[in-house]
């Protein structure tokens, strides 16, 4: 069988994008968001174990635009990681399996890591 006669495997170009296709990647992405958002937690862990003038270079960073920006995202990537793993604990009973039914609990997944999302950070900025 020569090169040119082998079949392509589809490409993106070629597929629908649909509600399931988008959160399987953003739930990929969320999952390495979180796992370069963890350093960030553990340079404040071994921040505070150096000292208080560590803590505080820490401190300056985390409390910065920049540093607040990537705890936000870090925080969405959190809370949007969760409800999408939950929605797979869901499918793993025989739940949520038709079409309609995962593109309804993908937009409630959204809603939902938005909606804390943001009420964390409304709580944060409220109360500190």
């Amino acid at each position: 069988m020569s090169l040119s006669s082998r079949p392509l495997s589809p490409h993106l170009q070629i597929w629908k994008w649909s509600m399931n296709m988008a959160l399987s990647i953003f739930h990929r992405a969320s999952g390495v968001a979180l796992s370069v958002g963890s350093l960030m937690l553990v340079w404040m862990l071994v921040a505070a174990a150096n000292g208080s003038e560590s803590y505080a270079c820490f401190r300056d960073f985390a409390t910065s635009i920049f540093g607040q920006i990537c705890l936000f995202g870090w925080t969405g990537a959190l809370f949007f990681h969760l409800c999408s793993g939950t929605r797979h604990l869901l499918m793993d009973t025989g739940r949520l399996l038709t079409i309609p039914q995962a593109e309804k609990a993908g937009v409630i997944i959204f809603v939902v890591a938005a909606s804390l999302t943001l009420g964390v950070w409304g709580c944060v900025k409220f109360f500190y």
